[in-house]
């Protein structure tokens, strides 16, 4: 077994394992993350205000490890389509790959039924707005500009170009939460957003909307591996700084 392999046995384990605890089945206590608390704010002032939401999943190809950010857009998209499948401008799901953009509309899909609302679900609020970094942004500025978008949350790989979006949706008056897993794009992000997803942070929204036991468990997860991590490396510096190794 090669350690990617090894490394999802593990997961697998300790995420069964935390679902197993009772405290985890009670209500979660998360830390207070600002961006998510000013989203889910956000999400109820839309329904009020006959406003629209915007989410972009970047342009990242699925089937890379670009899409990893994506992956974890689409748990955000199913929760903000099921709290706004009743208003009267729907959220839109934009995307720089073709294969997002379908998994987009699914997804959308699934939260209107989730609602009970399937019959208020419309195929082109998933869209596929250019198939390189810059096409993507630029096809998305006319949603933010002409479609009410009153808060729009960048949730994938993207690049430096995202603080184009952001100025952007800025200058129209719209709340912008962004996140990347390339680091010039969160600093980039940190200037020009309203709000910022920090490193981790992004494949922890679902868990902060939905609040259900299993995302609860998986960032118990991380958080175990993250602090083994820290670990091994304190214990390789400690013996490297011995003469050990």
């Amino acid at each position: 077994m090669n350690l990617l392999g090894l490394g999802v046995v593990v997961f697998a384990g300790l995420l069964l394992f935390v679902l197993a605890l009772p405290r985890v089945r009670r209500a979660p206590k998360l830390r207070v993350i600002p961006a998510l608390t000013r989203l889910y704010r956000a999400v109820g002032l839309s329904v009020e205000d006959g406003t629209r939401l915007l989410l972009s999943l970047g342009p990242g190809q699925l089937i890379t490890k670009d899409g990893a950010p994506a992956l974890a857009g689409f748990a955000l998209l199913r929760q903000l389509t099921t709290r706004t499948s009743l208003s009267d401008r729907p959220p839109v799901a934009v995307a720089g790959d073709a294969a997002l953009a379908l998994l987009a509309q699914d997804t959308m899909e699934a939260g209107y039924r989730t609602a009970g609302a399937a019959e208020f679900y419309q195929p082109t609020t998933g869209r596929l707005t250019g198939l390189t970094p810059f096409s993507s942004i630029a096809g998305t500025m006319p949603i933010v500009r002409d479609e009410n978008v009153s808060a729009a949350v960048l949730m994938g790989h993207f690049g430096v170009e995202a603080a184009l979006l952001a100025d952007a949706a800025e200058r129209g008056n719209t709340l912008v939460v962004g996140s990347s897993d390339d680091l010039p794009a969160q600093a980039a992000l940190y200037a020009s957003a309203n709000e910022v997803l920090i490193g981790e942070e992004l494949f922890a929204a679902g868990a902060y909307l939905e609040g259900s036991p299993a995302r609860v468990a998986s960032l118990t997860v991380q958080d175990v591996l993250r602090w083994l991590i820290i670990l091994v490396l304190l214990g390789g510096a400690g013996l490297k700084l011995l003469g050990l190794i």
